[in-house]
């Protein structure tokens, strides 16, 4: 199996040498494409819809730290990497709170890059082994309400590991804009969007009923690894912080 990498840099020299790069670790990636923008990057990913996305931070027309949380409000199951400057280490925090995958300084060593996408590609392995004990049984003969309804049913049993809607597509044999589109036709909502609605709602139950957790194992018991990305899709679905939503429920 292969894996796909969209890259956005804009000094084509450093472009070039990281696509070498990639392509000397010998593992299961392919650069599908690159860009010099970010504009010109989210267009590629829009497109593709990458495994992986390596972004420089400094770029014309979109920054990397816009584009990365753009891909993370559309495409949360893209892992996002950033490569920057020793000048530029000062975004660290910045890109923590974007939830990226990693963050390495150029010159990147090949080393460096290669135990990166190592444990990447492993990560994507064990998931696809996962996926194919889920879906052993033959989905060829289901109708799309039965198809969207096996997604349903996926989701609302893993809904807080870690979800890959393209992976899982490949594993029940479908293309991901087919399943999208059944699951739309059924629930009225994408997968993304429904998976996320589903994490909110069990992050709300355990908001309001266990005040022994932390915001961030409550965030970490719904699929959300750290703690600030976990905060702001929370309040942008509900509309306060969850601190703010437990404080509501703490003198009731």
């Amino acid at each position: 199996m292969r894996y796909t990498i969209v890259i956005a840099e804009d000094e084509l020299l450093l472009l070039n040498n990281l696509i070498k790069k990639i392509e000397n670790t010998r593992l299961c990636f392919d650069v599908i494409g690159y860009a010099q923008t970010g504009i010109q990057a989210y267009e590629l990913i829009e497109h593709h819809q990458p495994d992986v996305l390596i972004t420089d931070i400094k770029m014309p027309a979109m920054d990397g730290l816009t584009l990365i949380e753009k891909v993370r409000a559309y495409y949360p199951d893209i892992d996002c990497i950033i490569v920057s400057g020793f000048s530029d280490f000062t975004y660290a925090q910045q890109a923590i709170h974007h939830q990226v995958t990693d963050y390495l300084l150029k010159p990147i060593e090949d080393h460096i890059l290669h135990d990166l996408l190592l444990s990447l590609q492993d990560k994507y392995l064990s998931r696809a082994h996962h996926f194919d004990a889920l879906f052993a049984d033959d989905l060829a003969g289901k109708t799309p309400c039965e198809i969207a309804h096996s997604l349903q049913t996926y989701l609302i049993d893993h809904y807080n590991e870690d979800v890959k809607f393209s992976d899982l597509a490949q594993r029940m044999n479908y293309s991901s804009s087919y399943l999208s589109k059944v699951f739309i036709q059924e629930f009225h909502c994408s997968p993304s969007k429904y998976l996320i609605s589903l994490r909110i709602q069990k992050a709300q139950q355990l908001l309001k009923h266990n005040f022994d957790l932390s915001i961030r194992q409550i965030g970490e018991a719904v699929g959300y690894g750290e703690q600030g990305y976990f905060s702001r899709i929370f309040k942008k679905h509900v509309g306060v912080s969850p601190i703010e939503y437990r404080e509501s429920y703490t003198d009731i």
